[in-house]
């Protein structure tokens, strides 16, 4: 059942939340930066996903999703939110998320808008939360015609977003963690 809301969560779900969310997060940076390994990071060996088109191993999804979404798309944005959970016992949990997704065509004329839900199942081994299960639910889907304004006037000299590991915030996360180490 899930929790009642304003209900406060015990101190050991607040800890699993964090690190729910957390993997909810990378999984959405994973694809928009077109990194299986980071993909293949949040989900157990034996994960399984539902992806509509793709019923099968998490692992093998995380390699054929990212040729997929490069073959079509300049950009991806995965945004996750409004995430409700219900802990099935102290090693498991299940969620529902809101998915808004953008996908900038590769001619960047138009995007491809997702609304929709992902159902997530979770495990605990150790103390390590990883995704077990997700099904994506779609609510709709658009496309809209863009007008690039990229490099116009003051966006011309803003840094420009990619999907893989030349986007300015992979230097910029590996360089924290470095300074981190100091």
């Amino acid at each position: 059942m899930i929790s009642l809301p304003g209900q406060v969560p015990s101190a050991a779900n607040m800890g699993a939340r964090l690190a729910i969310v957390e993997l909810l997060n990378c999984h959405s940076r994973a694809l928009d930066r077109l990194d299986a390994s980071l993909m293949k990071a949040v989900y157990w060996p034996s994960a399984t996903v539902d992806y509509g088109g793709f019923k099968g191993e998490a692992h093998v999804f995380a390699d054929l999703v990212m040729g997929a979404l490069a073959g079509q798309y300049q950009l991806t944005q995965h945004r996750v939110t409004n995430t409700v959970f219900e802990f099935l016992s102290d090693l498991q949990a299940a969620t529902e998320s809101l998915v808004f997704a953008k996908h900038l065509l590769l001619d960047g004329s138009s995007e491809m808008v997702f609304s929709g839900r992902y159902l997530d199942r979770f495990e605990c081994e150790g103390s390590n939360w990883k995704f077990k299960f997700r099904r994506v639910v779609m609510d709709w889907s658009r496309r809209r015609d863009v007008v690039d304004e990229r490099a116009e006037g003051s966006f011309a000299a803003l840094t420009k977003g990619l999907n893989n590991q030349q986007d300015a915030s992979w230097h910029h996360l590996a360089s924290a963690s470095v300074a981190m180490d100091e």
